[in-house]
């Protein structure tokens, strides 16, 4: 089992306080441990991993079914299935350090275990399962909402792409700056196939520019395109 020092630290990444710390001990072992192990009472997190599979698909099925009241049940279950895919769910994992919270056999550990997507999404969604059976739902939805929160809808391809403009608003707070605003500049083609071209400005100031085919792509790449620019800058 991990122990009280290994709990806490997974605890303050993942922001929750868990009552009972053995969930969250289950939910971070891997089945590779416990075949090392051998021990009686060793438990995988495999079991919670199915919960919390439950829990996301509802969780991220009601969000879609109030943001995109327009969409019909195949777009919908398409969202669903892009929203929860194994990748977004191991990029969640790895932005909370999973991966260094992981109790792995020795060969799997050996193999390159901590950054394997299947492993890390697998443990995002134990975790998940834990905090239903710890918290009850309404927390469990709440860390699911808040660490796919950089997963949006796309509308002109159906897809899910990079929230860009969180992650700028996150890096803006963190160096304690202003809050970034998004300004339209150009607006080119006839209405049915138009092309924004959006500005995002710090302090009055153009720190990136973006086009796409709506204004909401438009400054998601003006983001991108900003947060690049900061990037750069630190290096």
């Amino acid at each position: 089992m991990l122990n009280a020092m290994d709990t806490t630290d997974c605890e303050r990444r993942l922001a929750v306080v868990f009552r009972d710390r053995a969930l969250l001990e289950e939910a971070l072992i891997h089945s590779s441990h416990v075949n090392e192990t051998l021990a009686a009472e060793a438990v995988c997190n495999e079991r919670l991993e199915f919960l919390g599979d439950a829990v996301l698909g509802m969780v991220v099925a009601e969000r879609l079914y109030n943001e995109l009241p327009q969409s019909q049940e195949g777009r919908l279950t398409s969202l669903r299935s892009a929203m929860v895919r194994r990748e977004s769910l191991a990029a969640a994992a790895r932005q909370l350090g999973l991966g260094e919270c992981l109790l792995l056999g020795k060969g799997e550990e050996s193999s390159g275990g901590r950054t394997k997507d299947k492993n890390l999404a697998d443990a995002f969604e134990a975790v998940v399962g834990a905090l239903y059976l710890d918290q009850g739902l309404h927390v469990a939805a709440s860390f699911v909402i808040r660490h796919l929160a950089h997963v949006e809808p796309e509308n002109s391809k159906g897809d899910w792409t990079t929230n860009y403009k969180a992650l700028l608003q996150e890096k803006l707070q963190a160096r304690n700056d202003s809050l970034p605003k998004y300004k339209t500049v150009m607006a080119l083609g006839p209405d049915h196939d138009k092309e924004f071209t959006v500005e995002v400005l710090l302090d009055g100031e153009p720190i990136g520019r973006g086009t796409g085919r709506s204004k909401k792509t438009a400054e998601f790449a003006a983001a991108r395109n900003a947060l690049n620019l900061l990037r750069s800058r630190e290096e």
